[in-house]
């Protein structure tokens, strides 16, 4: 079988989230290490900033502005309050700055951004006569080229988290939908709805791989199913003619101990028959009609003894598929009344969320050992093989519990010191579905 093609613009694809993982983890941590530096700034600038402006009240006193600007070339404005710019960061830098300087000096000096050719920053010297500004210039910030260091983390982070996406989406999520499916193999078809689909075949070459031989093997299984079952349905099919007409000559050889006999055999046979024909599929395609269960399962009852068989039934209604749920409760029915003693108990109750029912068939025999009850479920197995040949064939309970997980449900067991019952469980079915099959 040929490999699929691979998914074209996967590598460019994870490339891409790669850089832009890269790049904003640069972007982020270049803003850190801006803010700390200008935090380190800052700090260094406030001392410097301090002895200036002592330096230059001290003088002031003696010298005027523009004479102590030529002597100790300070750049110094004298006026009313200089240009301010509306940069952020100049403000922000103001700020810090204005605290520096006032955990060194009282009365607290003003600080302001400065609109000029250079960024920096106002500091206004206490004046005896008018205003003077302080200009103090300020690093400008650093964004290209970026450092090396914060370079190779941001890449290192950038190829970390493509990697792991890769093996999320491509290795890990079809491996799971893989395991899932897995799971289902093997086990009883429920609800149309509730089917799941087949894997796709996503992900890394070996993985889509796999998926394809694993979708390959389950077509398999599913033809080698409908073969066995199209068999099972031709020869219980084929069976039938011949039967009738043994049933036919029978009734013309007359009455007669060995007539009855074979009529019981030939009873016999048509149950086997009827059996093969159910567990082949004869009632898979059925849609779901909704009805009264209690009422409905009352009148299923009706031709048994009310004392062999009694109802406590709660009203209420459910979507099934009536034909294939009647057979069952029916072998449930069957198999208590052959292996168990009466008088019989059919119950009917909800289940959990709305739409859940349990149909629950007590008798008061000895019941099933739970070590026996997974072989119990496996067509063809009869745990009383004395009874093989009276219409047994050993499908009773297999088609009981496929008609359960047909409904959403399964098949139990539920003991008590009165008795012993089994339970199918189901849930309403939406009106009209198609059924698997």
């Amino acid at each position: 079988m040929a490999s699929p093609a691979p998914a074209r613009g996967t590598p460019a694809r994870y490339v891409l989230v790669g850089a832009g993982v890269s790049a904003l983890s640069l972007a982020l941590l270049q803003g850190l290490l801006a803010q700390r530096l200008e935090r380190a700034q800052i700090s260094q600038m406030g001392p410097e900033v301090a002895f200036n402006l002592r330096l230059g009240e001290l003088a002031l006193d003696r010298l005027p502005p523009a004479a102590l600007a030529r002597l100790s070339g300070l750049p110094l404005r004298v006026g009313d309050v200089p240009p301010r710019s509306s940069d952020p960061r100049l403000q922000r830098q103001a700020r810090a700055l204005q605290r520096e300087l006032c955990r060194r000096l009282r009365p607290c000096p003003p600080v302001l951004p400065a609109a000029a050719a250079r960024p920096g920053l106002w500091v206004e010297l206490l004046s005896p006569l008018e205003p003077v500004w302080l200009f103090t210039p300020v690093g400008p910030p650093r964004a290209w080229p970026p450092d090396p260091l914060l370079l190779g983390v941001a890449l290192l982070a950038g190829s970390i988290s493509a990697s792991l996406l890769f093996l999320w989406w491509e290795v890990q999520r079809p491996l799971q939908r893989l395991e899932q499916a897995l799971a289902q193999v093997g086990q009883p078809a429920g609800p149309a709805e509730l089917l799941e689909p087949p894997p796709a075949e996503r992900g890394t070459g070996a993985v889509r791989r796999l998926t394809a031989r694993f979708n390959a093997m389950v077509q398999r299984l599913a033809s080698n199913d409908r073969d066995r079952a199209t068999m099972l349905a031709g020869i219980a099919h084929d069976l039938k003619s011949p039967i009738t007409r043994l049933r036919l000559r029978l009734a013309g050889l007359g009455g007669g101990e060995e007539a009855h006999r074979a009529e019981a055999d030939l009873d016999a046979l048509e149950r086997i028959t009827a059996q093969f024909l159910l567990f082949a599929g004869g009632g898979d395609r059925e849609r779901p009609v909704p009805l009264p269960l209690d009422q409905w399962l009352a009148e299923l009852s009706a031709p048994l003894d009310p004392q062999q068989l009694q109802l406590d039934l709660v009203p209420m209604r459910a979507c099934v598929q009536p034909t294939a749920l009647a057979r069952a409760v029916g072998n449930l029915i069957d198999n208590a009344l052959s292996h168990g003693r009466p008088p019989l108990r059919l119950v009917l109750r909800p289940d959990g969320d709305a739409g859940g029912f349990r149909i629950e068939v007590w008798d008061h025999g000895p019941g099933i050992d739970a070590e026996a009850w997974p072989q119990a479920l496996q067509p063809f197995q009869r745990l009383d093989h004395a009874r093989g040949g009276s219409g047994h064939c050993g499908l009773g309970l297999a088609i009981a519990a496929r008609v359960a997980a047909a409904h959403g449900g399964g098949l139990e067991v539920q003991r008590e010191p009165a008795g012993f019952a089994v339970v199918l469980r189901g849930r309403s079915l939406v009106e009209g579905a198609t059924p698997p099959g």
